[in-house]
């Protein structure tokens, strides 16, 4: 019976896919694999996989001109929901209706039907809706999360610890002398200088971590699931990596550094509570000489 109900699932026009906690491609139905040019055996990450799609203009049709923006906009919805449906264009022009749903160890099933023969003017009014909800959840410059979107997911996250007791490690990062960054070289370079540490955090991050703007050069971090050493590793990655990065072309010996403040979320805990701990250990990192993490 399994076996052949694999081969169903494996046979059936329905797209289906399997994506690990990491988010890897693990298991792609033969519908999926034709959908979005997947060879059987490949285990490409999400992001790779769209990124071959834009550039080989095959599988997910992709309205872009900036496809790296694209990428941050759409990995920062990704994996955030318990269970999410939204529609979806081919490059072979079916229209697909796509559900991911994540699973208790942190891997997505990905559920796609074609939905082509639904009229136009519906799918319109829809469209319309879902670039308006979009924008009002995204912050405009970087792409992620503006303040408002992720602090719902936080309450989110801190209710589900409460049922689940799932860790939970929120992390508060803020640039170091932004301000002087802004004053000496210019704001659109202070702009170059946010879209650069944003491209430089997400990739290090899982599909159901958060990460959103604050406002200014402050950031938020919510990452479910790791220990208090996992976090601080990762963190600490987070910080080296930015202090590498040299994102004015222009201006070549030019670097910048950033500052953390991280706690863990403990039973009874509410978000005023979990926020102000990292806001408090935060401080503590710029006083220490910032470019440093601090736990409260």
């Amino acid at each position: 019976m399994a076996s052949k109900l694999q081969a169903a699932l494996h046979d059936s026009p329905v797209l289906l896919a399997l994506f690990d906690r990491h988010d890897r491609l693990r298991y792609a139905n033969a519908a999926f694999c034709q959908a979005y040019d997947v060879a059987p055996d490949e285990t490409l990450s999400w992001s790779e996989l769209m990124r071959r799609n834009y550039q080989r203009c095959i599988g997910a049709l992709i309205y872009t001109h900036d496809f790296e923006a694209w990428l941050v906009s759409a990995r920062s919805r990704r994996g955030k929901q318990p269970y999410r449906a939204f529609e979806a264009d081919l490059t072979d022009g079916r229209w697909i209706w796509m559900t991911e749903a994540m699973q208790p160890d942190g891997s997505m099933v990905c559920v796609a039907t074609d939905m082509s023969e639904l009229k136009v003017s519906e799918r319109e009014l829809r469209q319309a809706r879902d670039m308006a909800q979009r924008a009002a959840q995204t912050d405009p410059l970087t792409s992620i999360s503006n303040r408002s979107c992720i602090m719902r997911l936080f309450e989110q996250l801190l209710g589900r610890a409460e049922v689940t007791g799932m860790p939970l490690a929120v992390a508060i990062i803020d640039l170091d002398h932004f301000k002087q960054i802004n004053d000496r070289l210019g704001h659109p370079a202070g702009d170059c200088v946010i879209i650069d540490f944003v491209q430089r955090i997400q990739p290090m991050l899982r599909p159901h971590d958060g990460f959103g703007r604050l406002g200014g050069e402050e950031f938020l971090l919510l990452l479910p699931g790791y220990s208090q050493s996992e976090a601080e590793l990762s963190l600490r990655a987070m910080l080296a990596s930015v202090e590498a990065s040299r994102p004015l072309a222009e201006q070549p010996g030019f670097g910048y550094t950033c500052s953390a403040g991280f706690t863990m979320w403990l039973p009874g805990d509410d978000l005023a509570q979990v926020y102000a701990r990292a806001d408090i250990a935060l401080y503590q990192a710029k006083a220490t000489g910032r470019n440093t993490l601090c736990r409260h």
